[in-house]
């Protein structure tokens, strides 16, 4: 067994807050459900129609989210990704929803999803096209930002396929956060300009954080263990960059969360989640919320985690230590809180210790004098106080993470007569 160099990651200048869109939304991260990983561009209504992109299939996401604890979790949007609208525009310019498949309309989508008190996304793209070959939007920002908020939308996802000058992403970014402002209604933005940006050059993430709420940066995630940890390998190596700009009201996105589906062991869909909650990323479930694992529904629900990942102090989490194939991130919580994460990147044999002491864990020192180490994932248990000089030992599967915080409790001098 090979051992790698321990290496340490120092980013208490990554701490400084980055200013944001003002427009009051996205305070902390978005939750939802949003259709695309699981069910694509499925447009065959009749051979697949419990699993084609038509009306049905959000109201029925609609229904379960609220009978099932789903919005009472804290996932309130329910997201319409591609594929949706007709291909072509009608007589006045606009968007219109494909009338086979949507023939109330999306109007009358979003009336039923705020009658059930979720709220409802649609796409839209930046270019010529959507990335499946719907029109885009590229000159009809303004048209398509009032069709949005005339249909009640309160998200939109923007997508930045078939630009026909890289150079003109910014530009067309920024016109659409215009164009969305200037309707009146909160409709948080979720953009993907600086994914189509890296691909030329290093993307202006201050002018991206005062523009959007929350923005995609790598590629899609699928349903593989390769593909979610291609995401934190490139999330991690890019960490100094993308860590100063998150915060309440705009965040990075690594993509949807695919626990529930068919690719991820339990372990694995452990870490997804125990990851996106210390990076602080907006949790979008995509996958069948009408025939899901109790175990996955269990953990997409459970609170603790959820609550790491709505924090209000909005710090996104970084990697802090990589080594024997361990890998040690932490976020930093509201009250003087830590957040850790311990993933095993082995994947062969069996479960592994891992010591968390200051050796391994700079932070430890928040237990100076004293501290309480709550284990989160994979089970709830408690830890007890440590101290400075305690080595708290926890067992990691292959893939999987051990999910912990650590709450520092304050001394008090006592009271000398």
């Amino acid at each position: 067994m090979g051992v790698s160099n321990t290496v340490f990651i120092g980013l208490v200048s990554l701490l400084v807050p980055a200013s944001s869109l003002d427009n009051g939304l996205a305070l902390t991260p978005t939750m939802g459900w949003l259709h695309w990983e699981r069910f694509m561009c499925n447009i065959d209504c009749d051979a697949d129609p419990q699993n084609c992109i038509r009306e049905e299939l959000f109201m029925e996401m609609a229904d379960v989210m609220v009978k099932e604890g789903w919005k009472e979790a804290g996932y309130e949007f329910v997201c319409i990704d591609d594929c949706w609208p007709s291909h072509e525009r009608d007589a006045q310019g606009r968007l219109q929803a494909d009338p086979k498949r949507f023939p109330s309309g999306i109007k009358k989508l979003a009336d039923y999803v705020h009658a059930k008190g979720l709220k409802l996304g649609i796409y839209a793209d930046v270019g010529t096209n959507t990335c499946a070959g719907y029109p885009g939007s590229l000159g009809y920002y303004d048209i398509d930002a009032k069709t949005f908020a005339d249909w009640g939308v309160d998200l939109l996802k923007f997508d930045g396929c078939f630009m026909p000058d890289w150079h003109q992403l910014g530009e067309g970014y920024m016109n659409m956060s215009r164009a969305l402002n200037q309707t009146g209604r909160s409709i948080v933005y979720s953009c993907e300009w600086p994914l189509y940006e890296w691909q030329h050059q290093q993307p202006d993430y201050e002018a991206i954080r005062k523009t959007c709420n929350h923005w995609r940066n790598y590629g899609d995630v699928y349903d593989q263990w390769t593909s979610v940890t291609s995401i934190l390998d490139w999330t991690a190596d890019h960490q100094k960059i993308l860590v100063p700009v998150a915060g309440p009201g705009g965040w990075n996105d690594p993509d949807m969360l695919i626990i529930g589906n068919f690719g991820l062991s339990h372990d694995q869909q452990q870490t997804q989640m125990a990851m996106w909650a210390i990076m602080a990323a907006p949790l979008l479930m995509s996958n069948d919320l009408r025939n899901i694992c109790p175990k996955a529904k269990e953990l997409l629900q459970n609170k603790h985690i959820i609550a790491i990942n709505q924090d209000p102090l909005g710090k996104q989490g970084y990697r802090t230590l990589k080594a024997d194939s361990f890998e040690v991130w932490e976020r930093p919580l509201s009250g003087n809180r830590l957040v850790v994460a311990v993933m095993n990147r082995q994947e062969i044999g069996g479960p592994r210790r891992f010591t968390i002491s200051v050796a391994t864990l700079p932070s430890w020192q928040l237990c100076d004098p004293k501290c309480n180490v709550t284990q989160i994932l994979p089970v709830y248990q408690e830890m007890g106080v440590q101290n400075l000089l305690s080595k708290v030992m926890v067992k990691v599967n292959p893939t999987g993470t051990t999910l912990l915080t650590v709450n520092p409790i304050k001394s008090y001098p006592h009271d000398t007569l």
